[in-house]
């Protein structure tokens, strides 16, 4: 097997004593992370990691360093933002190389916006390494592109779960016409309602859908159906999941390359 020559790691930038690295881990399969993100597991002293972090990354830091568990999960007693953001200051403040780890991109729908902005308010110095974020990869796994010039030349990215547990305050009839494509993060929960919802802004019940399930894990699911049977798929789905709905999703037959792999 091909591996890459240390020189390559070491011409990539190094994380420093006093600093934070906000690092996306992909969403799940831990192939997915970056050479940036490697570089940096190689290098903390203290690793913030979220719930959905494969183990087999957190593996590939240094025995000595610290691991912290920083996840939030629904329904579960889950760590408070401020806390997590007070940590990454006091542990840089500490003089300490600070990895926090996310599963997906740190900027999309990760709260690594509002790290950073506490980091900077702080006077501590930090990176964003940028990660494979769900609605992109996780799709990808199931084979649904998420954009396909037959099919679709825009996608809306939303979230199906605001921050008082509701289904967000949004102008649906206007997401319902904003792009062909929309997709769902953490929306299982009110999947029922987002149908309502886009049907009564104007989008077809029978449009193609799909909830991606645990994407790119070893236990993922994909539950294809309609933008009418939406709740009704959401009912089998495990809670870790991202919605698609689009034309898109009737490529998923053509496409789903894992299911191929695992026959």
């Amino acid at each position: 097997m091909t591996r890459l020559p240390q020189h390559f790691f070491d011409a990539l930038p190094a994380l420093e004593a006093g600093w934070v690295w906000l690092v996306g881990g992909g969403p799940g399969d831990p192939g997915l992370i970056t050479a940036l993100g490697l570089k940096a597991l190689a290098d903390a002293d203290v690793i913030l990691h979220d719930a959905l972090i494969d183990e087999r990354l957190l593996a590939l830091a240094p025995s000595a360093a610290e691991r912290i568990f920083a996840g939030k999960r629904a329904g579960v007693k889950s760590c408070k933002q401020e806390e997590i953001c007070e940590e990454l200051i006091r542990q840089a403040k500490a003089g300490k190389r600070v990895l926090r780890l996310k599963g997906g991109d740190p900027f999309v729908f990760g709260r690594g916006g509002e790290e950073a902005q506490a980091l900077a308010r702080a006077g501590v110095p930090f990176r964003i390494v940028p990660g494979i974020t769900a609605g992109i990869g996780g799709l990808a796994y199931a084979g649904i592109p998420v954009t396909h010039r037959d099919t679709n030349h825009a996608v809306t990215f939303i979230t199906g779960h605001g921050s008082d547990g509701r289904l967000p305050q949004l102008d649906w009839g206007r997401v319902a016409k904003s792009a062909s494509t929309l997709v769902f993060y953490m929306g299982r929960k009110f999947a029922g309602e987002i149908a309502d919802v886009l049907i009564g802004g104007g989008r077809n019940a029978s449009e193609p859908a799909a909830i991606v399930a645990n994407a790119a894990r070893p236990d993922q699911q994909v539950f294809i159906t309609t933008l009418g049977g939406l709740a009704a798929a959401a009912e089998k789905s495990p809670a870790l999941c991202i919605i698609v709905i689009g034309e898109n999703v009737k490529l998923a037959g053509e496409l789903n390359w894992l299911a191929r792999l695992e026959k």
